[in-house]
């Protein structure tokens, strides 16, 4: 009873508020309510009515349903956000993401260098907690090898900062060692320190040189071996497990530890075969992808055979699904987003395929709302958590990691799909200025509000705007640049937000920031970045490191020992790629539409209104 009362209250409160709204133009005729940002900004729609229930009904069961219909006067959403992006305006926040970037870059070196991550409030750095082993929010991630330093390796080159990126290469050539008696976590170490050596070597080596000069004098491949020697570190995860399944956490020294969980999530087993498919091709060594593949196998074969979805929890050792949640967020996310990734960067038949029975069975049982983005009557679509056995309905929550699945949906095609579930992201972010780890769609209101600087809305931003070169999205772009400025800037760098709604700030400034949120806002405003111009086809890692979509990585010479192999893959070409998700792909964004909003005015009100931000 008691969410009840909190409803009724904020309606209350919200009726009080229309109320003062309607007689401030007669109080103050001249006065103009809008928050204050560095940039020229429109006001926010109007409180006008729109389609659908405020309640997201339909959402608690499978199907659309609600009301529809399209209402009247969508002209303060075009006037905000239609028409041209003045180039002016869009090169000064171009130069404002890499001064941001810059600001917590430089301030890394100056205050917590060679430690693995800034302090921003205290102007410190952190290192693993050896006081405490159990502390996982830290100790999983650090491992006393200058994690942000590595981490940030290709966005100098991205920027085109030759001279701090050989600078930080030569760094950490000189003074990184993984030879730590540091307990990480397998999946942490794997995308953010593993990837981001082989992106900085693909860099280096690069014939072409696209970002500028960014060879190092007397290379030896040492970012190579670094990133063999670390993987090598990683390996003892993958045996004495009965599933193939690894365990989730390794000693860099000692291998597993003795106490070790056997329980992992999914996407932490599952999502290893990028960068370790990357290492064996460069080395010619099969043995990284060979168990990063029977990982992936493994989970795909515990799947439900009912509803053909996984869980999020297993049992490395039984293979039994101790969180049975299926859904898009923590524990499930980058497993999806790499069997597609895999295929695009290896070509293995069996990755596209897993994948097309993935997005399915995701679209079956996970997708509630009106059938298309952009038509029809019900509640905008959404993906919730459900019973990986049964398809019901588990949680009335989603959380921010979600927001990396638009970008997925564009990379396969689902262009108009992508375009509803970002704008629902976007709301929130309007609304709260960040989004909270999890947000309660019933109760409309955040269940965890912590912002740790994530980049997943800036990542699907940036590839809805490559994908439509819709103004919209660089508007939203804006949106996120001034907030994160506005709200999460500090003394030395930028912080994680503690209450998305007070905005309290944490003392930590996690290297994604720099790797990721940075480097897509960056991206979303230089068109002109050699990464868009250059001929060169990239593909980003689940932590937005840049790797070159090529021949090399399409060539193996061991199919036939890979787990499960009989005979050899068999290669698909990159244009029989297709969504599966027939009833709604890039090629229904009609034509007219391609530069006005993506999403048309009512429904854009109503998603506004069902997050309770109108």
């Amino acid at each position: 009873m008691r969410w009840r009362s909190v409803v009724l209250g904020l309606l209350l409160l919200r009726l009080g508020l229309q109320a003062l709204l309607a007689l401030l133009p007669a109080l103050a005729p001249g006065l103009c309510l809008r928050r204050r940002f560095p940039f020229p900004f429109p006001p926010p729609p109007g409180a006008a009515a729109g389609p659908g229930s405020s309640h997201w009904g339909s959402l608690l069961r499978r199907g659309g349903g609600g009301g529809g219909g399209a209402a009247a006067g969508g002209d303060e959403y075009e006037r905000r956000y239609s028409g041209a992006f003045p180039p002016q305006l869009r090169a000064r926040l171009r130069d404002a993401a890499r001064g941001m970037f810059v600001f917590g870059y430089d301030s890394y070196m100056r205050h917590a260098f060679p430690r693995d991550e800034l302090d921003p409030l205290h102007c410190g750095g952190r290192g693993p907690d050896r006081h405490d082993p159990s502390n996982l929010n830290i100790n999983d991630v650090l491992g006393n090898y200058s994690l942000t330093l590595i981490d940030a390796l290709d966005t100098l080159a991205v920027m085109g900062n030759s001279s701090e990126f050989q600078k930080a290469v030569k760094l950490v050539i000189d003074t990184v060692s993984f030879d730590k008696d540091s307990t990480v976590q397998v999946f942490e170490a794997t995308i953010r320190v593993l990837g981001s050596l082989l992106s900085a070597h693909i860099i280096i080596t690069d014939a072409k040189q696209p970002f500028g000069d960014m060879t190092i004098k007397d290379y030896d491949n040492e970012l190579l071996h670094m990133a063999h020697d670390l993987a090598v570190r990683l390996l003892p995860a993958f045996e004495n497990t009965k599933t193939g399944i690894p365990y989730p956490r390794v000693n860099l020294k000692k291998g597993v530890p003795p106490d070790s969980n056997n329980e992992t999530c999914t996407a932490g087993a599952g999502s290893l075969l990028v960068e370790f498919g990357i290492l064996s091709r460069l080395l010619g060594d099969s043995t990284f992808e060979w168990v990063a593949r029977r990982a992936v196998k493994a989970l795909w074969s515990l799947r439900s055979n009912n509803t053909g979805l996984l869980g999020n929890v297993v049992n490395i050792q039984t293979g039994h699904w101790v969180g049975k949640q299926s859904g898009l967020g923590a524990g499930l996310d980058s497993f999806y987003e790499y069997l597609l990734k895999s295929y695009i960067l290896f070509g293995e038949k069996e990755d596209l395929e897993m994948f097309n029975d993935a997005y399915r069975n995701i679209q079956n049982h996970l997708r509630r709302g009106r059938e298309a983005c952009n038509e029809g009557e019900g509640d905008p679509p959404l993906y919730v958590n459900v019973n990986m056995f049964t398809g019901q309905l588990m949680n009335t929550w989603i959380d921010s990691l979600q927001a990396f699945f638009p970008g997925l949906q564009v990379l396969i095609g689902d262009v108009e799909d992508a375009i509803c579930l970002h704008a629902f992201y976007y709301a929130i972010w309007k609304r709260y200025g960040a989004l909270p780890e999890r947000y309660n769609w019933q109760l409309q209101a955040p269940d965890v509000p912590f912002y740790p600087l994530r980049p997943e809305l800036v990542e699907s931003t940036y590839l809805l705007y490559q994908a439509t070169k819709n103004p919209f999205y660089l508007h939203v772009g804006m949106d996120i640049l001034q907030s994160l400025e506005k709200y999460t800037k500090a003394k030395c760098g930028y912080a994680t937000l503690h209450h998305v709604v007070e905005k309290t700030k944490e003392d930590r400034m996690e290297s994604f920031f720099l790797s990721e949120t940075c480097k897509y806002l960056y991206l979303l405003f230089d068109e002109e970045n050699p990464l868009h111009k250059s001929g060169n086809k990239y593909m980003f890692t689940t932590e937005g490191h840049i790797v070159s979509v090529d021949e090399r990585f399409r060539n193996s010479l061991w199919e036939d020992i890979l787990p499960g192999e009989e005979e050899s893959a068999e290669k698909i070409k990159p244009n029989e790629l297709k969504a599966v998700n027939f009833t709604s792909n890039c090629n229904r964004v009609p034509e007219e539409r391609r530069y006005l909003l993506p999403l048309k005015s009512n429904y854009m009100r109503q998603i506004d209104r069902m997050v309770g931000l109108i």
